[in-house]
């Protein structure tokens, strides 16, 4: 009896280490079996959202045409005042600086001097031209005296007017001694210092450049693969690495028809005005990261792009296998639409609350697949 034990536990042993192995085996043949290869991988409920199809380049900040004016002289001269330093806000018209003007002035008093003397030799003129009517209406002058009088009058009148253009002539001379300002804004930079002679020859000498900063735009150099998608009142986006990820708005406003190359790559300039941002100074030449909206669709079924695989040129998603039944991940072919960075909208296949599978996996071959 007590061998019989023996052996009855033993057998019980050997049935356990049997059942223990057969499970063992089991779970190998599972595991080996790629339809099971989705542990650790992530997965994502579907759900709603907007979608933006974008296109990304980098730019610069420039002035818009107009918003940076170098002001120089259109006279000789030295400087006697110079009122603007760099980083001073002017008003248009306000005086930015002064040339020595005596000499000017001097000769615009000649010429109103030597215009009134013209003035005083014309009244003569026309008072003896009256005497002379008079006397020749009583038959008492022959008519070429009269003719005389009446052409020295007429000259007078000429050199009046000419004595007049003289003077505005001059006193424009003393106004161009004082430079104001063209537009409103900021000095970016003065070239020119007080007591210095200017000298304008062939072209005007620059005593300072102004900048108005509330006329900038975004120059964005867009690689040619992209170029064929951007069109004038787009919505644009951008960014200036001072201010971190803060977005400021902007319209695609112009491209200009000639490419730059650089590099051996082939962008185009795609212009974007921008209104003047509240609290935030933008200065030209700061480097921008832009991103231009081509298309928008608005609460749309949306998933990660990660979870959108390809069998040719059909497109489908995993859903996960059933915690009640283990199954392998099903297959489900999609229509993918627009697309952002992370997100790919979804048209047909698969809706709100679904559950699919992020990241790499296997499905297991169905026998008669689809095509």
């Amino acid at each position: 009896m007590r061998r019989l034990l023996l052996a009855g536990g033993s057998l019980v042993i050997v049935t356990g280490t049997g059942l223990a192995l057969a499970r063992a085996g089991r779970g190998a043949s599972r595991a080996a079996d790629p339809a099971w290869a989705t542990a650790g991988v992530a997965t994502f409920r579907v759900t709603r959202r907007d979608i933006t199809a974008e296109v990304k380049a980098t730019g610069v900040i420039k002035p818009r045409v107009g918003a940076e004016v170098r002001v120089g002289s259109r006279i000789s001269g030295v400087v006697k005042r110079l009122h603007v330093q760099i980083g001073d806000t002017v008003a248009r018209g306000q005086l930015l600086a002064e040339l020595d003007d005596r000499d000017l002035v001097a000769l615009r008093d000649q010429a109103a001097a030597t215009l009134r003397q013209l003035e005083a030799a014309k009244r003569y003129a026309e008072a003896d031209l009256r005497r002379k009517r008079e006397l020749f209406a009583a038959k008492t002058l022959a008519q070429s005296d009269l003719d005389v009088v009446e052409r020295e009058v007429a000259v007078n009148e000429q050199q009046v007017e000419a004595a007049r253009a003289s003077l505005a002539y001059a006193t424009a001379q003393v106004g161009y001694a004082r430079i104001t300002a063209p537009i409103s804004g900021v000095v970016a930079s003065v070239a020119t210092e007080e007591g210095e002679t200017v000298a304008a020859s062939f072209a005007a000498p620059t005593f300072l450049t102004l900048l108005d900063p509330a006329r900038l735009e975004v120059w964005a150099y867009v690689d040619e693969t992209d170029i064929g998608r951007i069109r004038n009142g787009q919505a644009a986006r951008f960014t200036v690495d001072t201010y971190g990820d803060e977005e400021f708005e902007g319209r695609v406003t112009a491209v200009h028809p000639k490419a730059e190359i650089r590099d051996n790559v082939v962008d185009y300039v795609t212009v974007v005005q921008f209104q003047r941002p509240p609290n935030r100074t933008l200065r030209p030449e700061m480097t921008t990261t832009v991103r231009v909206a081509l298309a928008t669709r608005t609460n749309v079924v949306a998933v990660p792009i990660r979870a959108v695989r390809w069998q040719g040129t059909r497109a489908y998603v995993l859903a996960p296998q059933t915690r009640e039944k283990a199954t392998a991940p099903e297959r489900r072919w999609v229509t993918p639409g627009l697309k952002d960075d992370s997100y790919w909208e979804i048209l047909n296949g698969l809706r709100e609350g679904d559950e699919i599978v992020v990241g790499d996996a296997t499905t297991k071959p169905e026998s008669g697949g689809r095509s």
